[in-house]
């Protein structure tokens, strides 16, 4: 892999409505440190030395959206 390259790790969160809040809500401070946990022992796993990003998916009754770089 080249320098430039980057590993982006993507969360989907599906709801049939926004009664309890959107999809992109569901991704909390929590769930964000568990992701970058997740990240680093792929990392050390594989042992790369590369950027990643965390996008997250939404998909909510018919509507979607992606949000890149959604967190740190």
């Amino acid at each position: 892999m080249s320098p430039d390259d980057y590993i982006c790790f993507v969360e989907v969160k599906a709801r049939t409505s926004d009664a309890y809040g959107s999809p992109m809500e569901a991704v909390t401070p929590q769930k964000q440190q568990r992701y970058r946990q997740i990240a680093r022992y792929w990392c050390n796993a594989v042992r790369e030395e590369v950027s990643v990003r965390f996008d997250v998916a939404s998909v909510c009754g018919d509507k979607i959206e992606y949000l890149e770089n959604a967190f740190e």
